[in-house]
């Protein structure tokens, strides 16, 4: 018999009742049960009971054992007795009647419980991750993320795709958040930067005559963390195609995405088409460019309903600037006065004034509420009729310029579809957002940035794009840019975008933004220089692994999903990084400390 087991704790059935068994494992939980113990012994592939009495050789060890000591269990397999069987434990209908005991590592007494899944600090997670990872449900969302790379893998490669890898000691990269820069040894006072993303080189993959490149990979970015980001890496799907339109990446990306979540829903809805929604839409329909489709309410535009009208607050508004607007919220279901006063005091509680409704009740005239006696029934019975509104339920307004009161607008959507149980949450809701735009106006430097990625292809063609007079503002602010996200449940993936593979545009576009081609040159010249010899129209995207699991697991912070994650203060807490450098060490690197002042 092998030194430590002859079977694993997930692997004992009725078929082996009868055997001599050895079984190793930690002691998942102890159970005196007037005179027998009864052990759960627990390893990496399941649960199995074993069980000693007085008469047994081993009782007077059994006593002695406590949670989480290692120990290997020799003994006959036999079926439980009647009525204490246990059908949810695959190993549920036998127990092993413990013959010896051996401890193989005792344990100290326990920061943090391994059984149940109580809710403990993170600063403890963290420090005894290793604890942490033995509690079911983290040890299962785990094992879930290899079982989803690995299908994520197998659906690449059968769609085409070639695994390669690319350096993470690289050149730091001007844009984006900030690197994280490793000191060179061997070149004095020179550093390498570990990769934000490998943008360039899968843009330079495509470039060297490689058509379909995927990786996953392991990204680094010095930012600050939140439940969605963890902070300092994360692992991403990177991909890139080449000779390929907008269309050509969504139909190779979408039955991934679809097929994994698919594969790893439990029976959930996924969607089966996902919906391409232009930017501008997703903001006035949903006050996001992360919409959560699970959630049905659309906003809608009611500026006209307003206009003149008898709620001077709103009406005055829109005479004294044009580019003011009000929009709706509709609350089916939210017809009362007491959800309405409660999402009134809610959004003074965001900092706002105020959040104006009317509500439909049975047998009044027109809506009731405040700004229902102001506009008077015609206009409340419009407002209700467009919006497919009708008794029982509400509407809420939000007026003033919509790029200013669109981060408030779409919380406030969210908030109604939670508190009114709108939202379908056992599903999975997937979309495309497309049409970005280009360019966007700074108005604290009081000229055009680029609005996302500065490498997108302008959704123009050539000759119209090499055309444009840069003092045409409006025209140029009006520009798309073909690059998309795609979302699920409100969560962003990722974004991509068909990439600017013409030196000519590149240096136009860079121009628009006030970039002259000495800083093109200096900053992006290894990509100028690539794209000058010959390189074929390529786009792709990066969907976000950590991300992908986090929505599969049912969890709502990244760090339920990542092995060994930082704090929100990119500490690791368990390992001690950051840490001192040595002396020694920096002077082999020629770094001298200039620390702030405490």
């Amino acid at each position: 018999m092998h030194r430590y087991r002859s079977h694993t704790c997930g692997a004992l059935r009725e078929g082996d009742i009868g055997k001599d068994v050895r079984v190793a494992g930690w002691c998942h939980r102890i159970r005196d049960h007037g005179g027998l113990l009864f052990i759960d012994l627990r390893d990496h592939y399941g649960l199995t009971q074993c069980v000693a009495d007085p008469d047994s050789p081993a009782f007077k060890l059994a006593e002695k054992l406590r949670a989480e000591w290692v120990v290997k269990i020799d003994g006959k397999l036999r079926k439980r007795p009647a009525g204490t069987e246990n059908p949810e434990l695959p190993t549920g209908l036998v127990e092993v009647f413990i013959s010896e005991i051996e401890v193989l590592g005792a344990a100290a007494e326990l920061p943090l419980p391994v059984f149940g899944d109580q809710e403990y600090p993170e600063e403890t997670r963290l420090q005894y991750r290793f604890l942490d990872l033995r509690r079911e449900r983290l040890h299962a969302n785990i094992m879930n993320r290899g079982a989803i790379i690995d299908s994520i893998r197998r659906r690449m490669k059968d769609g085409g795709f070639f695994e390669f890898q690319t350096p993470i000691l690289t050149a730091s990269s001007p844009e984006g958040a900030r690197d994280y820069l490793v000191p060179s040894r061997i070149h004095p006072g020179k550093f390498y930067a570990l990769p934000q993303a490998p943008q360039q080189f899968k843009q330079l993959i495509m470039v060297a005559g490689f058509d379909r490149y995927f990786q996953i990979a392991p990204c680094f970015r010095d930012e600050d963390a939140r439940a969605d980001r963890s902070p300092g890496e994360f692992y991403q799907l990177d991909i890139e195609m080449s000779f390929v339109t907008q269309q050509d990446v969504f139909d190779a990306v979408e039955p991934v995405m679809r097929g994994v979540f698919e594969e790893f829903s439990g029976d959930k809805p996924v969607t089966k088409k996902f919906p391409m929604i232009p930017y501008a839409d997703a903001l006035r329909k949903y006050g996001t460019d992360k919409p959560d489709l699970r959630n049905p309410i659309e906003m809608a535009n009611v500026t006209e309903s307003f206009r003149g009208s008898g709620f001077k607050i709103f009406a005055n508004m829109i005479v004294g600037d044009p580019k003011v607007e009000v929009w709706a919220i509709p609350a089916r279901k939210g017809g009362n006065r007491a959800f309405c006063d409660r999402m009134n005091s809610w959004a003074q509680g965001e900092g706002q004034p105020g959040l104006g409704y009317i509500f439909w009740r049975e047998g009044e005239e027109g809506g009731a509420g405040p700004l229902a006696k102001n506009i008077g029934p015609e206009r409340t019975t419009a407002i209700r009729d467009r919006l497919k509104l009708a008794v029982g339920d509400a509407c809420f307004f939000v007026a003033g310029l919509p790029k200013q009161f669109v981060k408030f607008a779409g919380p406030a959507r969210t908030k109604i579809g939670e508190e009114l149980g709108l939202v379908q949450k056992d599903r999975f809701d997937f979309c495309w957002i497309v049409d970005f735009p280009m360019y966007e106006w700074n108005e604290e430097d009081k000229k055009i940035d680029f609005s996302h990625n500065p490498f997108s292809m302008p959704n123009l063609p050539v000759e119209e794009f090499l055309a444009l007079d840069a003092s045409d503002q409006d025209k140029i602010l009006g520009l798309k840019a073909i690059q998309y996200d795609i979302v699920c449940n409100g969560v962003e993936l990722s974004s991509g975008a068909i990439r600017n593979h013409r030196p000519e545009v590149m240096k136009k576009a860079f121009a628009i933004a006030g970039y002259g081609e000495d800083v093109l040159e200096k900053k992006f010249g290894g990509m100028l220089r690539a794209l000058q010899y010959g390189a074929p129209p390529h786009g792709g995207i990066a969907p976000g692994i950590d991300r992908i699991v986090m929505l599969l697991c049912g969890e709502e912070n990244l760090r339920e999903v990542v092995l060994f994650p930082m704090n929100q203060r990119a500490e690791d807490l368990l390992m001690g990084a950051p840490s001192e450098a040595t002396p020694k060490q920096l002077r082999e690197l020629h770094i001298r400390l200039n620390l702030p002042q405490k």
